[in-house]
């Protein structure tokens, strides 16, 4: 990604780290906005590693400096008792369907690509689920507070139906 971004923005305009968002150390601890992008935090196996990542963004932020998490909400209402699997995407082109370890919190999401009805690729990532009671819990862990949570950034309001949230906790001054 790295690569492909500085050829349009010079690194000395938006320098990039390599390295984990759980611990690498991003140059200056004065940003105003550390943002994870489209439900990376997830990508983070372990609740260790997750409230890692919290720590690390506290302090990178300066104070009153902003920490937001857009991130989907586990619909766990869609599996019947004993099942594991939701589906996702079911098109002609693409199959996804998603198999949950409840005690763990992860999430396998399986993919599919097909052509004319045959498997043309297979894929899928990990993923450990994390709710927003608990995201929430890891900022005060980190000594950040919520300021606000919306459904998507349209800033619908959160509901216990949304399917996504946009979290946002700030450093205290």
């Amino acid at each position: 990604m790295i690569e492909a971004l500085h050829p349009t923005v010079p690194a000395t305009d938006l320098p990039a780290t390599v390295g984990s968002m759980a611990t690498a150390d991003a140059p200056g601890r004065d940003y105003a906005l550390v943002y994870i992008v489209y439900n990376a935090i997830t990508c983070l196996l372990h609740q260790d590693e997750q409230i890692a990542c919290f720590h690390n963004a506290a302090r990178h932020l300066r104070p009153g400096g902003h920490f937001v998490i857009e991130v989907w909400v586990p619909q766990l209402r869609q599996l019947p008792p004993g099942q594991a699997l939701v589906p996702g995407t079911v098109t002609d082109n693409l199959l996804i369907f998603d198999s949950y370890d409840l005690v763990t919190q992860r999430v396998f999401s399986h993919h599919y690509q097909l052509n004319n009805g045959q498997v043309i690729s297979a894929g899928g990532t990990p993923h450990r689920y994390v709710w927003p009671s608990e995201m929430d819990v890891m900022a005060k862990i980190a000594g950040l507070g919520l300021v606000n949570r919306y459904a998507d950034w349209d800033r619908s309001p959160f509901t216990g139906e949304s399917p996504s949230s946009v979290s946002v906790w700030r450093k205290p001054h």
